[in-house]
C-alpha cells in the first residue's frame, strides 16, 4: 500500500508563489512516476505537472508552463510543485498521485495512488 500525504497549501496574493509538498511512504519511491491534479467545483479533474519515474522527463499543462516546476527528492520521499506568478484561476484542491514506472503524462486514470488534496487559494 503507498500513502500520500500534501501539504504546503493556503492563501496567497496574486502573483505569489507557494511550494507544495507531497510525502510518499514506500521504500520504492524512485521506481513511481507522480504528479499533481487539480480541481474546482463543478470541473473535472485537472493535470498540472507529472515526472517520469526516473525523473528523466517531466510535463506540464499549458496554462501553467513557465510558472510552475515538479521535482522529486528521492532521498526524502518527496515530490513538490513550486508555484510562481500565481492567479485567482489557480485556486482549487491541489492532490499528489502516483503510479509505478509511469512516465508522469496527465490521465488521472493512469494513477494508482492519491493523496487527500490541499487547499490552494489566489486572492485578487
Amino acid at each position: 500500500q503507498v500513502q500520500l500525504v500534501e501539504s504546503g497549501g493556503g492563501l496567497v496574493q496574486t502573483g505569489g508563489s507557494l511550494r507544495l509538498s507531497c510525502a510518499v511512504s514506500v521504500s520504492t519511491f524512485d521506481t513511481y512516476a507522480m504528479a499533481w491534479f487539480r480541481q474546482v467545483p463543478e470541473k473535472e479533474r485537472e493535470f498540472v505537472a507529472g515526472i517520469r519515474w526516473d525523473g528523466g522527463s517531466t510535463d506540464y499543462a499549458d496554462s501553467v508552463k513557465g510558472r510552475f516546476t515538479i521535482s522529486r527528492d528521492n532521498a526524502k520521499n518527496t515530490v513538490y510543485l513550486q508555484m510562481n506568478g500565481l492567479k485567482p484561476e489557480d485556486t482549487a484542491v491541489y492532490s499528489c498521485a502516483a503510479v509505478r514506472f509511469g512516465a508522469g503524462r496527465g490521465p488521472d486514470k493512469l494513477y494508482n495512488y492519491w493523496g487527500q488534496g490541499t487547499q490552494v487559494t489566489v486572492s485578487s
